[in-house]
């Protein structure tokens, strides 16, 4: 006999058993800090510089603001994402070996992604 009560009993035995919280945060936290860098994304950088050419480009971007907020536009954007199809791969895909070499893959891309877009922003904001 116990003197648990039946919630005592119930917690930890859900599908995800420990950590559904801290990857809930992981995913309301890019999601949260992209609100803003979207608005400045499109507002700013996109309709800002509409009619602008390469050379307008390079200069708004050797702005080191500009470069700064273009670059966790994309750390955040990218992250956000990778997180969320996690979530699709391992909600919709049941054979364990697929399951762990789409996630692989998916990190893989988010990674090398992430990476020639921050060498891109760079290379505007640096080399022109």
């Amino acid at each position: 006999m116990s003197l648990r009560t039946p919630l005592g009993k119930a917690r930890g035995l859900g599908a995800a058993k420990e950590g559904a919280s801290s990857h809930w945060m992981a995913e309301r936290l890019p999601a949260i800090a992209l609100v803003p860098l979207m608005l400045w994304f499109v507002f700013v950088a996109i309709i800002g510089n509409l009619d602008a050419s390469y050379a307008d480009m390079v200069d708004f971007m050797r702005s080191p603001w500009n470069a700064t907020l273009m670059l966790l536009t994309v750390f955040c954007a990218f992250y956000h994402g990778m997180l969320g199809l996690i979530v699709i791969i391992e909600d919709y895909v049941h054979h364990h070996t697929v399951k762990h070499i789409l996630v692989f893959g998916l990190k893989m891309y988010t990674a090398l992604g992430s990476v020639l877009a921050a060498v891109s922003i760079l290379k505007l904001t640096f080399g022109g």
